[in-house]
């Protein structure tokens, strides 16, 4: 990966040239993202910077990347992974190449195919081009929305980057928070798209391009999570080997790499099942990474030993604490560059350090097997919680969560009672498209009780109306299974794991991540097969599991899903609430932002400092604010 910037002077005869030396400074605050080499455009109307992170064609790859007439001048952050073919069809095609790089590929491909050249790319991207002939610039973000990219429009100027810190330096008026978007990460954990925590700064959202000229700003919609009703008609047995092929390839496309490439290593089966493709098929030194916790009940550190002693792996670990999490929180909210809720992001940034110390730029992941095969207990819960809403009065359907929850001593009255209140929440409205995902959007919402009243005041509309708003009216067509696994991958995937978990975590230290499970290639293929194979009964990912069977050991492939957790402000730790935190929680910077009620914040914040139990909402709850404030100190205030 890499980071670029941006302007665009949309000013009817031409506007100015963006100055050298402001393009530098919004390359300058992504410098984190591309460390290896630095390049700067400038032309009347038009200009920008990349920030290079060198990992294919080391000697020639430089951009911005002109086209050979100088029409075309393209800053591109990513990797083609099928670049290797493309080049050798373009090539038999006539045109010409003068580097070795998947940059100049995209050139290539756009100057034959214009608009429709994206369908050819299998990759992760955010591509910004400029088309000095018809003066037009695509902004454009891959399917999934791996790399992220942002703009706004200030001034008849549109300013674009990879990161929203990279556009400050050319905003005349600086930044401000959104209520509405604040209201819906306290609600979803992430903005709804194309909107984000800034007012007026907007991402390009997964799957799209924005086509802008000097009168015209459009956004077009290339590709989609669509689900096919015309469930595929292959027999089990050929869906595990078809899955099969295209993991193995997925995965061997995305070690193409001039540095080398390592691997996260968490212990459970979507990580294991990519280190064990890699070390069958990839013809490549095997380095794993993995992150351990000083607290049992989050750490994964026996199946992970259990991979590496079977594959004889290079393995490196980091063991993190809670006061680790505390000490690195300030530094990860600079670079989520939004408010979170969960501390899990923390200990992805120490990890991708440990990968940096390593001198490895590239690792990949498992990331996205929960959204593609509905792999998560939500996918369960929606289950159980439907076969109970035709009958809510049954007094044994509710005791079916057993099975997803076994620790749950659900003979016990208080907690019968509790879960029964949780997870029967909308059992009247089933159909509803979001209906899987209410007890967890309702847990997130209580931590606006500590919204201040001139916020509430500013909020127009409900976060679940916006949502609603946004999906497609082909989603009530879906399968209920498939319309879950929908909202997951366009609500907390896009806009939470891929960027405050993923993107920004592996950036800040300048480590690429690569994701095979997000292949579209994998993602369309899975989209057409009947829920029941990817979770038989109450077994999840079961296509995936059968897939993987015979690289495995057996522990992993018949594990209980653990989903990634970290400590949180629960476990105790008192620097978290210590004197960087009393800053950001103080009356004055609470009164200052405006956001929430100082006197509610005083109460919670006492109670976390004198170690007593938070519940999950006020986990969520205080974790959010923490993060908001530093959010509001670092790009607002400052």
């Amino acid at each position: 990966m890499c980071g670029f910037a941006g302007i665009f002077d949309r000013a009817v005869h031409g506007g100015i040239s963006p100055p050298a030396e402001l393009l530098r400074d919004m390359g300058h605050n992504i410098r984190h993202r591309g460390p290896d080499d630095e390049g700067i455009y400038s032309e009347q109307g038009f200009g920008c910077v990349h920030r290079r992170l060198s990992i294919i064609d080391l000697a020639t790859g430089q951009q911005p990347m002109l086209s050979q007439d100088a029409n075309l001048v393209l800053v591109f952050n990513g990797e083609i992974f099928n670049f290797v073919e493309l080049r050798e069809q373009l090539v038999t095609q006539g045109y010409q190449f003068t580097t070795q790089s998947d940059t100049e590929v995209i050139l290539h491909l756009y100057q034959r195919d214009g608009l429709d050249f994206v369908s050819h790319l299998n990759g992760q991207f955010a591509i910004a081009l400029w088309d000095k002939r018809i003066q037009q610039l695509l902004l454009i973000r891959d399917r999934v929305g791996i790399c992220p990219l942002f703009y706004t429009i200030d001034q008849g100027q549109l300013v674009f980057g990879s990161e929203v810190k990279a556009l400050k330096p050319a905003l005349s008026n600086g930044l401000s928070l959104s209520a509405e978007a604040l209201d819906q990460i306290f609600t979803f954990w992430a903005p709804v798209s194309p909107h984000t925590i800034f007012k007026n700064v907007f991402e390009v959202p997964p799957g799209h391009m924005m086509v802008v000229d000097r009168s015209t700003i459009k956004s077009i919609q290339y590709w989609e999570w669509s689900y096919d009703e015309d469930f595929s008609q292959a027999s089990e047995e050929q869906s595990i080997g078809e899955l099969h092929d295209l993991l193995v390839d997925a995965t061997k496309i995305r070690l193409r790499s001039d540095v080398p490439v390592g691997a996260y290593l968490s212990g459970g089966l979507d990580s294991s099942s990519i280190v064990a493709l890699i070390h069958k098929y990839g013809n490549v030194p095997l380095r794993t990474f993995s992150l351990n916790f000083d607290q049992g009940n989050f750490d994964e550190a026996n199946f992970q030993q259990a991979l590496v002693k079977k594959l004889g792996t290079e393995h490196s670990n980091i063991m993190v604490g809670a006061d680790d999490i505390a000490r690195a929180f300030e530094d990860t909210i600079y670079h989520t560059e939004a408010p979170i809720l969960r501390t899990a992001p923390v200990p992805m940034g120490l990890l991708s350090g440990l990968v940096k110390d390593n001198n490895f730029k590239v690792v990949l992941t498992g990331e996205g097997a929960d959204e593609v095969f509905g792999g998560y207990d939500i996918f369960k819960e929606a289950k159980v919680r439907r076969f109970w809403s035709r009958n809510p009065n049954s007094q044994w359907r509710p005791l079916l969560l057993k099975r997803l929850y076994p620790y749950l001593n659900l003979s016990d009255g208080n907690n019968s009672i509790y879960l029964k209140s949780f997870f029967g929440q909308a059992l009247d409205s089933p159909d509803l498209p979001y209906f899987s995902h209410i007890p967890r959007w309702t847990t997130t919402a209580k931590a606006k009780a500590f919204f201040s009243d001139d916020l509430n005041a500013s909020l127009r509309g409900s976060a679940v109306d916006a949502l609603t708003q946004s999906l497609p009216k082909k989603l009530d067509s879906y399968n209920a299974f498939n319309r879950a696994q929908y909202i997951e991958s366009k609500t907390l995937m896009s806009g939470y794991l891929l960027s405050s978990q993923s993107d920004r975590m592996l950036m800040k230290n300048s480590v690429e991540g690569r994701f095979p499970f997000l292949d579209h290639r994998l993602i369309e293929f899975a989209n057409k097969l009947h829920p029941k194979i990817k979770m038989k009964v109450m077994n999840e990912k079961y296509v995936l599991k059968k897939a993987m069977t015979r690289y495995l050991p057996a522990d992993i492939i018949r594990r209980h899903k653990q989903p990634y957790r970290a400590p949180d402000v629960n476990t105790g730790s008192n620097q978290f609430i210590g004197e960087e935190s009393q800053y950001h929680l103080s009356e004055k910077m609470l009164k200052d932002a405006g956001l929430f009620s100082p006197s509610k914040v005083s109460i919670l914040q006492r109670k976390a400092a004198k170690g007593k139990p938070l519940s999950t909402s006020e986990s969520q709850a205080l974790t959010g604010i923490l993060s908001t404030q530093i959010v509001y100190s670092k790009f607002i205030k400052c």
